[in-house]
């Protein structure tokens, strides 16, 4: 294996060049590496600069986060240790150029910041997005990129974890130029440039930091930023802290004030969490029997039946991959109106600065309004995005099954119906998967891959392809009421409702559950998606049927009222013009009244009654759908409430969270329920048996790696 640093003198500059796979990230090799090649350039009396570089498709995208992972949960040290070593950099007696192009983030720029000079190519990103992993700059950046930039942008490349383009970077300070052309032909110039001039070291500059009076004000921007963008977390306040320290501090002291931080930061269930939800991300796609060499088609054109809400965000989602869409309905002004929506998205996309109205026209003129098939026998895929009834969809799929070409990928967008049954009214089920969209199906990252008994391995292939086409986190779940989401989300959905029967209200629900994080309060989300939707969906499943178990009383009684929720300007909460949720009175009253009548005890319910009910509800649910194989992994649950159902990162998921409080603690917290609350809480038996072995859901997923 050759050496991932190496160096060689081109005339009078000393290339240094990384060459660590797939991304360049600072493993002890490239840390030891670079250190030996500035002992090469202190030593090499022919060479007047140095110009770092990295081979492949990236600077340096980062430390290397399975290290981070292991400092994490005690099982490493960590990163290498940098300090000395950046020491070294900037006290070289020549200049030290870094040349950036790809990405440059994390660990990659605070390298970059120990040398005298940084060009870049004009797509390069830099910044620090370390508060993505829980984590702040462990490697000095929150002590040189403020000398670099300022305290203000610094705050906000270290709070926010925003990368920057190589424009930007320019404009602040944190680059001297970019280079257009070959990147190194472009550095070896500049480098030969600056040689002889006097060196400028990071480390003791201090004309951007600001003055002692002009401080509180820059770190109160700061802190009401992490609560703007991270609301919760503790890593972008610890990176103001830090930040202070460099304007406050000497430099060393400054960087005794980070290492602290940081290792706050890293022992924290923050950081565990978000890397969990990382690597969890990066796990999914990975699915038994489908490798990197399963053909998939190329999607050119895409069929979508139904252009209501849904099928209007996938048709925005198919033409923003540059794909053609047919977008189909019962009448061409209904589809028309899903065009007029597919236009109103991009106007907003226009505002804020996403699309130039250029770039607008063109993708809106890919989608094709229209009643009927026509054209629907060339798609390559095609999804069918009408309500929620199984005879409609039933009769689609006949129809599409006549029509489609062979290869046709034929996608059901249902929410909660058997992908077995529809597939069934086809000759070819093998072609036939669950592609269920989350609204507005054009942001929601997260797709679930539903896969039938008798779809095909390439199937899931090709949706996976598509899923990563539009930019989505695909994950694969197996066929049974509700998948994985919704299935979990019912209990959780009715418990909350229970818990309002029994003395609470909508509102006192709500907050307590985004005080924990959730970003969206379960009656928000009803009234959001529509209380005629969950009454068609408890209609097809049966909910209920048993008169054994308990039924909530109040929703039911608000969708006969025609209180459907936001599109009616009232549900749960009424809503004005500006479409926020308040409280009505009226609601509190019918509530207290069905309770009453149905012999309800109402009594105080504290916050931690609401999550505990709430939220281990999801958790019981997820061991069961892990215990019956519908779900690949327990990260695979988190991922799906991660990117689909508004749970907080920062906790990794319903099914880390549980490992975080842990499961001992969950199972007779579960089993207290039972006891109380009747057969829904019944413990699943993953869960006990997780619980009775000390392990976790961690574990469980490593045991089936």
């Amino acid at each position: 294996m050759s050496a991932p640093v190496t160096v060689t003198l081109r005339d009078d500059v000393l290339l240094v060049r990384i060459d660590n796979p797939p991304v360049n990230a600072l493993s002890d090799a490239v840390v030891d590496g670079l250190d030996q090649a500035v002992a090469a350039a202190a030593a090499d009396t022919r060479a007047r600069a140095v110009v770092v570089y990295g081979a492949g498709r990236t600077f340096v995208a980062g430390a290397d986060i399975k290290a981070l992972e292991g400092l994490a949960w005690g099982a490493g040290s960590g990163a290498p240790q940098m300090h000395d070593r950046l020491k070294r950099i900037e006290d070289l007696p020549i200049p030290v150029v870094f040349a950036l192009h790809g990405t440059a983030l994390g660990g990659g720029v605070e390298l970059a910041m120990a040398g005298h000079y940084r060009v870049a190519v004009p797509d390069a990103q830099v910044g620090q997005p370390e508060v993505n992993l829980g984590l702040i700059p462990g490697a000095e950046g929150t002590q040189r990129l403020p000398r670099l930039v300022g305290v203000e942008k610094a705050l906000e490349l270290c709070v926010a974890g925003r990368p920057i383009k190589a424009p930007e970077a320019l404009a602040i300070g944190l680059i001297d130029r970019i280079v257009e052309g070959d990147l190194v032909d472009g550095a070896v110039a500049f480098a030969r440039e600056v040689a002889g001039a006097p060196l400028r070291k990071t480390r003791e500059r201090t004309d951007r930091l600001p003055s002692r009076d002009a401080l509180p004000a820059l770190l109160e921007g700061g802190r009401k930023l992490a609560a703007q963008v991270r609301r919760h977390q503790t890593a972008p306040l610890s990176a103001v802290d830090a930040i202070e320290a460099a304007a406050t501090l000497s430099f060393d002291e400054g960087c005794a004030r980070e290492a602290e931080l940081f290792a706050r930061c890293a022992e924290s269930s923050q950081a565990k969490a978000l890397i969990h939800a990382f690597f969890a991300e990066r796990t999914v796609a990975k699915v038994p029997g489908i490798g990197k060499d399963t053909p998939v088609p190329a999607f050119k054109t895409v069929g979508i039946i139904g252009a209501g809400t849904m099928g209007a965000g996938i048709a925005v989602a198919c033409a923003n991959a540059g794909m053609q869409v047919i977008l189909t309905d019962s009448s061409l002004a209904a589809a028309e109106k899903g065009l007029a929506a597919v236009r109103k998205s991009y106007d907003g996309a226009i505002k804020r600065g996403k699309f130039s109205p250029e770039a607008v026209e063109e993708r809106v003129a890919r989608v094709r309004p229209q009643t009927g098939y026509d054209g629907f026998e060339a798609a390559d895929v095609i999804i069918e995005a009408v309500f929620e009834s199984m005879s409609l969809k039933k009769e689609i799929f006949r129809a599409l099954d006549a029509i489609a070409k062979p290869d046709c990928l034929l996608g059901t967008n249902t929410s909660t119906l058997d992908i077995d049954a529809i597939a069934a009214e086809t000759q070819r089920p093998g072609r036939v998967i669950g592609l269920h969209f989350f609204s507005p199906a054009h942001i929601m990252r997260l797709l679930e891959i539903v896969r039938g008994s008798t779809t095909s391995t390439d199937t899931v292939a090709a949706a996976l392809a598509f899923a990563k086409r539009l930019g989505k986190v695909g994950v694969v779940v197996g066929n049974n009421p509700g998948f994985v989401g919704n299935r979990m989300m019912f209990p959780y959905m009715y418990e909350a409702q229970y818990l309002v029967e029994e003395g609470a209200t909508p509102a006192q629900v709500d907050r307590a559950l985004t005080n924990f994080g959730m970003a969206m309060g379960i009656f928000a989300v009803d009234d959001m998606g529509g209380l005629d939707v969950l009454f068609r969906v408890q209609q097809e499943l049966g909910h209920f049927a048993d008169p054994a178990v308990r039924k909530p009383l109040v929703h039911t009684r608000l969708y006969e009222m025609g209180r459907l929720g936001q599109k009616a300007g009232k549900g749960w909460y009424v809503y004005g013009a500006d479409r926020k949720p308040q409280p009505d009175p009226e609601v509190d009253a019918l509530i207290e009244t069905l309770a009453t009548e149905a012999g309800i005890a109402r009594r105080a319910i504290t916050e931690n009654d609401i999550v505990e009910r709430c939220i281990y509800a999801l958790i019981n649910e997820g061991a069961k759908i892990l215990d019956e194989g519908h779900a690949l992994r327990a990260s695979d649950i988190d991922v799906i409430y991660a990117t689909g159902y508004g749970f907080p990162g920062w906790r990794g998921g319903p099914m880390l969270y549980a490992d975080l409080v842990g499961l001992t603690a969950i199972y007779d917290r579960i089993a207290t329920f039972h006891g109380e609350l009747g057969p829904r809480w019944a413990p699943a038996p993953l869960l006990a048996r997780l619980a009775a072995e000390g392990k976790t859901f961690r574990d469980f997923d490593r045991s089936r790696a």
